[in-house]
């Protein structure tokens, strides 16, 4: 099948490429947000504050049926894509649409040609930020190789196209297109490329990765994985470190490369203090601002989460300092697979082998903590997101999961599985675990110092512990000796490994023995009882 194009109506304005100047103008020219004292464009998004999850679709067709992982994915066929795409297409007819050609991709030989059609002149100057800026010269014969089209005015219509609301992402792979309607949040556009990007690159031998990433001095480079509040944009903005990207990566042949061009941070409490790079960045012109609230001086309110807990900003990479101009690195040294443990079970550090490692990213835990979401109880909440980003991961984890494993074997990288959560006691007994204490375990892991001090053998999970450095209290590596009822914790480790085990069943025929002897093991649980 051949690319689908998009059609730009000859009666409407087609506005392309504008600079990000010139997409604030429009913006508030038409009246889409408000300007903040700082420069920023503060804009809301109406009734979706962040993605529309149950209202994504990829087309079934004779390429993707045999390659989609179709449990954790809605199809459509291509004759309810075609209807949609006429349907937006007449939308469209004599509107003003803002068309951005860029590039997802740092990395030349696996870059991929976007374009972006948006009705919104903020969408564009989202999206302007948060893919790769082409040169002047290079947008000259620009050919897209993928479209997204956003319309958040468009309603689908479920009896006509097949949808479950008025809200769609339709995503077309054999075709590349996307169709974005009846949302205003913009992460949908940049999600749309990504969620492509996961799909294409393993064909050619390179492994995506929903991670943040950095790179040392030395020319080492480190990938985080984590969920959403486990510390990974924190982590990676190391100002003794170069800054590759918050988000999206992948690791190819010739090394790492980040997939964006900009950062798409959370807001919520952001500080000059805690945080002076995103701060900063977040007060510039033409930042963008969603769901941030402004007070009566127009300043940003930081503190204010009445619209969203998820307030974000979208910056360009060039924005942070320490950021790398290229967005290229060499072969990780270190992989760090973050995790909030809100049962206060697991130890700051571990250092996994491969086939433990492998477990742990097709696991990817987090916890929830209580009150954080509309009827969780007073318990911690277990959240397993495989490969730490599902939701974007149209292929079957164990694709990533097995690309990961020979990546990390063929270079000899060091693995770290690093708690970001609970420590003395689960959420509401024990306490945080100190930020200081996890950034000094991080420098020793990433230098290399780390794998050098001594270790003890986890009864329960396997993966080896420090049991000693220097700066660091002992007592809080070894997580049951932190807690007042060592019986207690007991008794919550046996309930955190049974959620592990459930959660890993839907993976046993697709890894080897190794693998499955790599999770936790309830015996040993019981035997320290």
């Amino acid at each position: 099948m051949k690319t689908l194009k998009f059609a730009l109506s000859s009666e409407g304005k087609g506005r392309t490429n504008n600079s990000a100047a010139e997409l604030v103008e429009h913006a508030v020219r038409r009246n889409e947000g408000a300007l903040a004292a700082t420069g920023a464009f503060a804009v809301q998004t109406g009734q979706h504050t962040g993605r529309s999850a149950n209202d994504k679709y990829i087309v079934s067709d004779d390429e993707t049926q045999s390659q989609i992982w179709w449990e954790n994915s809605k199809a459509i066929t291509p004759e309810q894509f075609d209807r949609l795409l006429a349907d937006f297409q007449a939308y469209a007819s004599g509107k003003e649409l803002f068309v951005q050609d860029l590039f997802a991709g740092a990395d030349p030989t696996y870059q991929l040609p976007t374009r972006i059609v948006t009705e919104l002149a903020w969408h564009a100057l989202f999206i302007r930020h948060l893919l790769r800026r082409p040169l002047k010269a290079q947008l000259e014969g620009f050919d897209p190789q993928f479209t997204v089209v956003n319309f958040p005015g468009f309603r689908a219509d479920p009896q006509i196209h097949g949808t479950r609301s008025e809200t769609v992402i339709a995503c077309d792979f054999t075709r590349r297109m996307v169709l974005v309607g009846g949302t205003g949040y913009a992460g949908e556009t940049k999600k749309s490329v990504f969620s492509f990007l996961n799909y294409l690159l393993p064909s050619k031998g390179v492994m995506p990765m929903h991670c943040s990433a950095n790179v040392g001095n030395d020319g080492g480079s480190a990938v985080f994985f984590g969920l959403s509040g486990t510390g990974k944009t924190t982590l990676s903005a190391d100002p003794s470190r170069t800054l590759l990207g918050d988000d999206e990566h992948a690791w190819s042949p010739d090394g790492i490369f980040n997939f964006e061009g900009g950062c798409y941070a959370k807001t919520l409490h952001l500080s000059a203090e805690a945080e002076p790079e995103i701060f900063a960045a977040s007060n510039r012109f033409a930042t963008v601002l969603e769901n941030v609230v402004l007070d009566e001086d127009r300043m940003p309110d930081f503190e204010d989460g009445s619209l969203t807990q998820n307030a974000r900003s979208a910056y360009p990479l060039e924005a942070i300092s320490n950021a790398s101009e290229t967005g290229r690195a060499g072969h990780p040294k270190s992989v760090v697979m973050l995790t909030a443990d809100a049962f206060g079970v697991m130890p700051p550090i571990a250092k996994l082998n491969p086939a433990q490692a492998m477990y742990h990213f097709l696991s990817g835990y987090t916890a929830k903590v209580a009150g954080t979401e509309r009827g969780m109880g007073s318990e911690p909440q277990a959240t397993f997101s495989t490969c730490f980003g599902a939701p974007f991961m149209p292929r079957h984890p164990s694709v990533y999961g097995n690309l990961l494993r020979k990546l990390i074997a063929e270079h000899g990288v060091a693995c770290w599985l690093v708690n970001t959560g609970w420590t003395g006691g689960k959420f509401g007994d024990g306490k945080r675990m100190p930020i200081k204490a996890t950034r000094t375990l991080l420098n020793a892991a990433l230098s290399g110092a780390l794998a050098n001090s001594p270790m003890r053998a986890d009864p329960v999970f396997g993966f080896m512990v420090p049991t000693e450095l220097e700066g660091v209290d002992p007592s809080i590596l070894n997580p049951r000796q932190t807690w007042s009822d060592p019986s207690l914790y007991d008794a919550t480790a046996a309930q955190l490994v049974e959620m592990f085990n459930k959660n890993f069943a839907a993976f046993t025929d697709y890894v080897d023995q190794d693998v499955l002897a790599a999770g936790p093991v309830l015996s040993a649980v019981r035997a320290a009882e």
